[in-house]
């Protein structure tokens, strides 16, 4: 027998390292661009505001960032939404169970800060719960998803059909909602719907936080409950990727005695298999 578990750590190292190259190679010269650009729009404001600065401005700019950080969009007025009306709030809900944590707004309030602590302490457990329960069921309404894989034939066409109708619904579509309430591209809809339904959570994409916008009340809310079954739907597709991982690898490096494996072969006859549904957080 050959160990796979250490070309496995290897492998997913060489993988981290290859992520890091590729967006240093992409994003590191934009930041440089920007960050130029920036300070020379800087410069232009003073040279236009002779009255100011280069101290008032950057005192300017710091409470533009903590502005920022509270939650409060700088631009528009202060007839702009609170971003804790209830709509708002239930959103934020659930990216505090979901794990998703998009950054752009936190509570403030030491009590706040305390109840969402527990909160998610009991909310997150709740919630993996739950999306194992709902995991579950789109589970036993399609096929045992560990199956599919040594039984060829109708098993494969329904994980198809799975995998087609869960991309239309949570992958392609939703997309097209975003770019025409957001005002973005199709290809940033996208981005956004990943990164969120993945519980990557970047916060450079929000939804319903353009202040020049007017979105209906329930908005937000109809979009966290897309992200609770989307969770859902995502979840079992990684699961299924990091089953078919595994059973490369151990079919790549293990090299069992043939009698072992008839064996084996005949235990998993005689026992029939159970679901295995594994919701990550």
């Amino acid at each position: 027998q050959i160990s796979w578990t250490p070309l496995l750590v290897l492998g997913y190292l060489f993988y981290l390292l290859l992520g890091a190259t590729v967006f240093q190679l992409l994003e590191k010269q934009a930041e440089t661009h920007f960050r130029d650009q920036f300070q020379l729009e800087k410069l232009k404001f003073l040279q236009n505001y002779t009255c100011l600065d280069r101290q008032a401005l950057e005192q300017f700019v710091q409470v533009l960032m903590e502005a920022w950080e509270k939650g409060v969009n700088p631009e528009g007025n202060s007839t702009n939404p609170s971003n804790w009306d209830f709509s708002n709030s239930f959103f934020f809900a659930g990216t505090v169970v979901t794990t998703i944590g998009y950054g752009n707004l936190s509570p403030s309030t030491v009590a706040g800060q305390i109840f969402c602590v527990f909160y998610a302490l009991f909310g997150v457990p709740l919630n993996l719960a739950f999306l194992n329960q709902l995991g579950k069921g789109l589970n036993a309404h399609l096929i045992t998803l560990e199956r599919w894989v040594q039984k060829p034939g109708r098993a494969q066409v329904q994980l198809a059909i799975f995998l087609t109708t869960g991309t239309l619904l949570f992958l392609v579509f939703p997309p097209l909602v975003f770019s025409y309430v957001e005002g973005w591209s199709y290809g940033e809809g996208f981005y956004f719907t990943f990164i969120t339904l993945s519980t990557i959570g970047f916060g450079d994409y929000v939804v319903g936080t353009n202040p020049n916008k007017h979105y209906i009340p329930v908005y937000r809310s109809l979009t966290a409950i897309w992200i609770v079954f989307g969770l859902a739907w995502l979840a079992l597709v990684f699961n299924v990727g990091a089953d078919l991982m595994e059973k490369f690898l151990q079919l790549k490096w293990h090299k069992p005695d043939l009698g072992l494996a008839e064996g084996a072969t005949i235990k998993l006859e005689d026992e029939p298999e159970q679901p295995r549904i594994h919701i990550p957080s």
